[in-house]
């Protein structure tokens, strides 16, 4: 099975690009899914097709699902809010707006994307497209589940026995009341849901690809992307170019439109250098339906193969030689200067501008001491020695 994620700056034609590449790979007998996580739902506008909360097939071997986040919703957070909302009634809060306080930010993204891991689990798909949020909401959706892990490891267990140990009297000093064993086990289950979830996407088969516009602002955010990304151990294998105009241009301002474009799409090929990259022409109306969006995909890839698997190293990868161990963390576009790095007992904490993840240290790795570590260009070295007994 192929997972691909497609995520670019609002506005740049994402849904348009992952309709087109769901599109083609029905089209060459691949029994394919595309769903959305972005709040927008702009599939079924793109297929011009009536899509329902289960997958809909619009042509053969072609489904489309717009996921029914009140049901996910239902079934995934609805024993947790029912507790907050016994916790806002005592403290007098109004019951509409303790509804509203009570529905995590971003709720319909993340049960899109346990939505996700029940379809691959069912199987019976060749490949799924996901048409994802805008790049900065995604990046935040990525890395809620290694950043939940972190509280799972090192909070939950000790916060479960205390209010176990103390339930008593905790509810009748503060007269709140606590958490049941159903409530842990509920948010137990989601933490797992969105684990298994990162383990899907972070794996050989799945990989992301960037969509951009050639504008200067836009790169910047791509660029931006791929590193974040590639922080917390997902692959991007290529960057579509999309609404390109193109060249021999009629008069003096579109002209000016595709030189502007050139200088862009020249940096574009320096930035993205080792990925693999496309170019999408600027129509002259907005494909919408099935043949439109499978003719801009065809175009778009030509002949490369859009379903092979990534080729190339993994982002986080661990080597061993007789001296200790190397572990190298991919990260595009940064320098010395923009990486944080720091040791926790078994959690190597990396910090790159707004971005923090917490690596949980293999076992071997674990009881080894940080020699040295170095910012090469695309990637982040840290040696590894073992600790003299």
């Amino acid at each position: 099975m192929r997972i691909l994620l497609f995520t670019g700056k609002g506005g740049v034609g994402k849904s348009t690009v992952a309709a087109g590449t769901a599109a083609l790979a029905a089209s060459r007998g691949k029994r394919t899914l595309v769903l959305s996580t972005d709040a927008a739902h702009s599939l079924a506008d793109a297929f011009g097709a009536e899509v329902g909360s289960e997958p809909t097939e619009v042509a053969p071997l072609l489904f489309v699902q717009q996921v029914d986040a009140q049901r996910r919703f239902e079934q995934s957070w609805a024993e947790i809010q029912r507790y907050l909302l016994s916790v806002l009634d005592v403290a007098g809060v109004d019951p509409v707006a303790a509804e509203e306080l009570t529905v995590i930010p971003g709720a319909e993204e993340v049960l899109a994307l346990l939505e996700l891991r029940v379809q691959v689990l069912e199987g019976g798909w060749d490949v799924i497209v996901v048409d994802c949020a805008p790049t900065a909401e995604t990046l935040r959706l990525l890395a809620l589940p290694e950043a939940l892990g972190w509280y799972m490891q090192r909070v939950f267990p000790f916060e479960r026995r205390v209010v176990k140990a103390l339930k008593p009297v905790l509810a009748k000093a503060s007269g709140v009341p606590m958490p049941t064993d159903s409530v842990f086990d509920a948010v137990e289950r989601l933490h797992g849901d969105l684990d298994e979830v990162r383990r899907l996407l972070a794996g050989p088969q799945a990989s992301v690809r960037l969509v951009l516009t050639p504008e200067k602002v836009v790169l910047a955010e791509a660029r931006r992307s791929w590193t974040t990304l590639s922080l917390f151990g997902y692959r991007v294998d290529g960057v579509v170019a999309n609404r390109v105009f193109p060249s021999g241009a009629a008069d003096a301002w579109r002209q000016g439109w595709v030189d502007a474009q050139r200088s862009v799409l020249d940096e574009v090929e320096e930035s993205f250098a080792g990925l693999r990259q496309w170019r999408s022409l600027y129509r002259a109306s907005e494909p919408v339906g099935l043949d439109a969006l499978r003719t801009v995909a065809a175009e778009l890839y030509r002949d490369d193969d859009p379903f092979a698997l990534p080729e190339g190293a993994e982002p986080f990868r661990v080597t061993r030689d007789a001296h200790g161990a190397l572990l190298e963390l991919a990260l595009p576009h940064v320098t010395k200067a923009d990486v944080d790095l720091a040791r926790h007992g078994d959690e190597l904490v990396v910090t790159v501008a707004s971005y923090r993840r917490l690596l949980s240290l293999p076992p071997g790795l674990a009881r080894h001491r940080v020699a040295g570590a170095r910012v090469v260009p695309g990637a982040l070295q840290v040696r590894f020695e073992e600790v003299a007994q």
